[in-house]
């Protein structure tokens, strides 16, 4: 399409109707400033179209001026000649079309194709505006997939990039044509909803989500179940900053994984105060280990046959943090599992507890000790290397070392859990599965595990004051241990009933608060040594 000086609306209107390959805008060399002005008409008019600027004269700063302002080139019309003039209409459509891809790729992650983290903040801050002036309401919606990095330590990092892309278009068409969804980086995506009627509105559509991204994901004839945790931070006003409603969404979903993930969560004060607390420890754990913050503290277990204190401890990682004092393993694990640091901590406790382990043997050479691995720790290719070289160095026997691995790891990727498994069994050490009975894991999947003993979790012996079902349920979780050849330990006994019950559905061990609470070294060291007394 030619376009003269001489422009109206109509023109205008007629470009945008028929959007034309190229566009030659001949200026007038009298009114260079018109023609700046004229060649920005055209560009947002046709956005997409590459601009030739004709001109009477060779002007370079005209020229100069034109491509800064959008133009691809400037000719010469009295230079023009048929063949010169289509190679260069040629060279600008291609032109034209390559900054057209490149401008794509910045705002959109290679991976998925959807809009990234850059289009997704310039699409809310337009938004915002949008609803300051209209008075609608919006949503900011941050996803994070639970565990992904199992996904890629077990599987691969390219069936990962498989699962993402997989999940990417699954997620968009729940969306309306005026949502967006985008990709945050790494396993995290986004999502903005304008003009919703209220809160109910946005709740339903994470539900949907939530359960679309459940549904499992075959690759290569294998199917993976991943679920979502997710965080909603409603707009209440428009003003807000686009960074300050994305920290808000991050901390509802924070508040979605501790209260057991797959689930959605609204922000409110709570996630804000929980949010600013998980950033302070996470910044704080990365150093628990190297300025020795870390605490080692045990819990006795007793064998129920005989009713009878054995020289048996449980090893838990404690962390004494410089302004909250000790917190548990649960206070903080979760968070050390999502942040890489699972492993150096649990690196430190296997070298604490195996050397005193050494020391306590060498006055009561029965002491056995029982020591619980994270699901990071057991995945770490060098943690049966690990394990042979502390049991050489200490020159201690192998047996009397309990490695407690959760149930969730065989359930997530068995072949890989039953190789690993294998490479601990191995060394010598006893392997219980800990966390038993909610760990999803089959019958199928037990009987192939090198494996000594099964932990029930604590939920289940918690449950035994409640109800019969709940012995019914402990008593089946004995049954198959023994079935199978295995000891049975019961974590969590609390009260004296509980036990009591435990003892007459034939359980083999017990460990808990009423058995004994979390100890210090020397106060275990000291029931140790009135015990040989």
């Amino acid at each position: 399409m030619l376009v003269h000086a001489e422009w109206d609306a109509a023109a205008a209107q007629a470009l945008i109707d028929h959007p034309s390959c190229c566009v030659l805008l001949d200026a007038d060399p009298a009114a260079p400033d018109d023609a700046m002005h004229l060649l920005e008409y055209v560009r947002l008019s046709a956005p997409e179209a590459p601009i030739m600027l004709l001109s009477d004269s060779d002007d370079d700063e005209l020229a100069l001026a034109a491509i800064k302002a959008g133009a691809q080139d400037c000719l010469i019309k009295s230079e023009l000649q048929p063949g010169p003039l289509r190679r260069a209409l040629v060279h600008a459509i291609e032109r034209r079309r390559s900054e057209a891809e490149l401008a794509r790729q910045a705002l959109h992650d290679q991976l998925t194709d959807l809009p990234n983290r850059v289009l997704f903040l310039d699409r809310l801050g337009v938004a915002l505006e949008r609803a300051r002036r209209s008075h609608t309401r919006l949503a900011v919606m941050f996803l994070d997939f639970d565990n992904f990095k199992e996904v890629n330590d077990s599987r691969g990092h390219a069936v990962g990039d498989r699962v993402l892309r997989t999940l990417g278009r699954r997620l968009s068409t729940l969306l309306r044509p005026m949502d967006t969804v985008a990709r945050f980086g790494g396993d995290e995506f986004t999502f903005l909803f304008e003009d919703l009627t209220s809160e109910r509105e946005v709740v339903l559509i994470a539900d949907r989500i939530c359960q679309a991204a459940s549904l499992p994901i075959e690759i290569d004839g294998i199917e993976l179940a991943v679920t979502v945790s997710v965080g909603i931070a409603m707009v209440a006003d428009p003003t807000v900053a686009p960074e300050t409603i994305i920290r808000e969404a991050d901390a509802a979903m924070y508040r979605a994984k501790e209260r057991g993930r797959s689930r959605f969560e609204l922000f409110d004060e709570e996630s804000r105060l929980r949010g600013i607390a998980r950033i302070e420890l996470e910044a704080a754990i990365r150093h628990a280990v190297d300025r020795g913050q870390l605490r080692l503290h045990y819990q006795r277990r007793i064998a129920l046959g005989e009713f009878r204190h054995v020289p048996w401890v449980n090893a838990q990682v404690h962390w004494q943090h410089p302004r909250r004092g000790l917190l548990g393993p649960e206070e903080f694990m979760p968070l050390a599992e999502d942040t890489g640091v699972a492993v150096p901590i649990g690196r430190f406790a296997l070298e604490h507890a195996v050397a005193q382990l050494a020391s306590w043997r060498a006055s009561r050479p029965g002491t056995r000790l029982s020591l619980g691995i994270s699901s990071r720790q057991a995945r770490d290719a060098n943690l049966a290397s690990v394990v042979s070289q502390l049991i050489r160095a200490h020159q201690i026997e192998p047996s009397a070392i309990s490695l407690e691995i959760p149930e969730s790891v065989v359930s997530e990727d068995p072949d890989a859990a039953i190789a690993a498994f294998g490479a601990l069994k191995a060394t010598g050490v006893n392997i219980a599965l800990g966390d038993f009975g909610r760990g999803g894991s089959s019958l199928s999947h037990l009987t192939k595990l090198p494996i000594d003993a099964l932990k029930i979790h604590e939920s289940f012996i918690r449950a035994l004051d409640d109800s019969d079902e709940a012995a019914s349920i402990v008593l089946a979780l004995i049954e198959l241990g023994h079935a199978l050849g295995l000891g049975v330990v019961a974590d969590g006994v609390a009260t004296a009933a509980q036990l009591d019950q435990l003892r007459e559905l034939r359980c083999d061990a017990a460990q808990g608060d009423l058995i004994g609470p979390p100890m210090t070294e020397e106060q275990i060291e000291a029931l140790l040594v009135a015990e040989v007394a």
